[in-house]
């Protein structure tokens, strides 16, 4: 099939499947590529700040949201617009803490959990938020008609599938029991370790108004008024309008249960990340929003460093880079783990970031306490690789199809290094290049040889949804009931220890399999004016834990 068919194909799915918006991105998946805009500029009127304004917050996005249905958020800018305007039960300002959101949740033996609703939260159009809400929102994504992503954020309650479907027979859960208005527990399957059920549930799924999307079908929630338009809101900020890959403007909400926001406008303005530098250097920026969504080019990061206005921090990312493999067509692990010693990672790195990240040897980069140091990234060594294809009975020549999606430089520029590597040791390879959504539902579809992606990851080490048999966004066909075991032991297991014996297990097992190579994670940087009190933290999905206490100060 020809590229253009392909992208003529893709297209068509895509806008049928999620029928929002411009669309994009998949599954269960905390992914870095949302709709991430490439060398073009958006249109339309673009709003600005006027010198002095301190109650407008100017923010930097380079991934437009794909969606704001709070049951489906394929990409990171989605779920990071909506924490403006919908409240998860828990709040996570770092990576190993957790506080009250619009809830607070307890436990005594790691397998029923309290959860108590803040007794002054309400819905924007006054409406109680109640325990109520909570069950709804968990109900919905257990249930099997409706579109989620969240399916692995509920999949440890009592009731569920592995993969967070409520079991067939059932029409509640068997694990949320709604006690009184602003109480309810929650059951998990087995005892699970705080931190785990704190971010996957607690931090991770944001209360949905039950008044407002129970009378809807399932089937029609994506294309509802509720989840395209939302006009009723729990968070700090209410979502005013979004004008189509240009910006989202949202206003304060005088009602929030912590009080009324400092900053009372914000636009989240969407710009390609040569643009980012441009704005800041014009003054019309106060923060990139950051995280993979807010991407200034690594190697023009030193521009912003240089503007004695503007405050730049990097930090190592949980997230990473990966050239995934159709294991379908290529199920032999050897033929795998030669495309890894293929590739030159340590050059990727050092050239195209310029030394800013790492070379990963897993799915965990130094930011996790879960990485095990004694595994090291498989060597650089064609020759092996060649040597490895020979002994597979590899046959060399059949073309190998690379994916690689636009919009991250970065990823781009690599791609051309790997089909210029796997050539070297005799491959013959295409490169074929789309946007992140037709190249995603291409993966679903297992549409392809080999790929380019990036994949977001949690603090906790829990990657299910990417490599678990059946997982919402395992998009490589990877069955494996040595993985699938390590993840249900590791989800088990309560202590730290023994969940950290397991994921080094985990590491190990998946370089001797290689279902996915890891190639980098690059670093994040925090950049925004010296004028801005709050913004983006080293622990940067919690970064808007703190909302209505951010500021601006008068321009000196």
């Amino acid at each position: 099939m020809s590229n253009w068919k392909k992208l003529t194909k893709y297209s068509t799915l895509l806008f049928a499947s999620t029928a929002l918006l411009a669309a994009c991105t998949g599954a269960d998946v905390p992914d870095l590529e949302d709709s991430q805009l490439d060398g073009e500029e958006t249109e339309g009127t673009s709003p600005s700040v006027s010198k002095g304004d301190t109650s407008t917050l100017m923010v930097g996005l380079t991934n437009a949201p794909d969606s704001f249905n709070p049951f489906y958020r394929p990409g990171v800018s989605a779920t990071w617009i909506q924490r403006f305007f919908y409240d998860s039960l828990l709040n996570m300002p770092t990576a190993d803490s957790f506080e009250p959101g619009i809830a607070t949740m307890e436990t005594e033996d790691n397998q029923v959990f309290t959860v108590t609703v803040n007794a002054d939260a309400n819905w924007s159009d006054g409406t109680p938020v109640t325990a109520d809400d909570v069950a709804f929102t968990l109900n919905t994504i257990a249930d099997p008609g409706v579109e989620t992503t969240l399916g692995t954020s509920v999949a440890m309650l009592e009731g569920t599938d592995s993969s967070g479907i409520r079991e067939d027979g059932q029409e509640e859960l068997t694990g949320v029991e709604v006690v009184d208005e602003k109480t309810l527990t929650l059951t998990t399957k087995q005892p699970v370790d705080l931190n785990y059920i704190s971010e996957f549930l607690g931090f991770n799924v944001l209360v949905a108004p039950k008044h407002i999307f129970e009378d809807i079908e399932l089937s029609e929630i994506p294309n509802s008024q509720a989840a395209t338009k939302p006009s009723v809101f729990s968070g700090a900020f209410t979502f005013v309008e979004y004008d189509n890959n240009n910006y989202v403007h949202l206003e304060a909400n005088p009602d929030h249960y912590r009080g009324e926001p400092e900053i009372k406008t914000v636009y989240a303005k969407i710009m390609n990340g040569t643009s980012l530098i441009t704005e800041f250097q014009a003054g019309n920026l106060h923060m990139t929003a950051g995280g993979g969504i807010g991407m200034v080019p690594v190697q023009d990061i030193g521009m912003l460093e240089d503007l004695e206005d503007v405050v730049v921090e990097e930090y190592p990312s949980f997230n990473g880079q990966y050239m995934v493999i159709n294991n379908e067509k290529y199920d032999d692990p050897q033929v795998r783990r030669a495309f890894a010693h293929a590739i030159d990672r340590e050059t990727i790195v050092e050239d195209l970031l310029g030394g800013r990240g790492e070379v990963l040897a897993s799915t965990y980069s130094s930011a996790s306490p879960y990485k095990d140091a004694d595994v090291e990234p498989l060597e650089y060594d064609p020759e092996l690789a060649k040597e490895l294809l020979e002994e597979a009975g590899f046959d060399f020549e059949t073309p190998i199809e690379l994916v690689v999606p636009t919009g991250n430089a970065v990823r781009e520029q690599s791609g051309n290094l790997i089909e210029q590597w796997l050539e070297e040791i005799g491959l013959t390879v295409n490169q074929s290049n789309y946007d992140f959504p037709t190249w995603l539902s291409m993966a679903q579809d297992l549409d392809y040889d080999i790929g380019l992606m990036g994949w977001g990851h949690t603090a906790d080490p829990n990657i299910a949804s990417y490599i678990q048999t059946g997982g919402a966004s395992n998009n490589m066909a990877v069955s494996d009931p040595v993985i699938d075991e390590l993840i249900e032991s590791g989800m088990s297991e309560t202590e730290f220890d023994a969940r950290f014996a397991i994921y080094s297990d985990l590491q190990k097992h998946l370089q001797e399999q290689m279902p996915v190579v890891p190639l980098y994670s690059d670093s994040q940087f925090s950049v925004q004016a010296d004028t801005l009190n709050g913004g983006i933290k080293e622990y940067w999905a919690g970064s808007l834990h703190d909302l209505v206490d951010w500021s601006i100060d008068p321009e000196e």
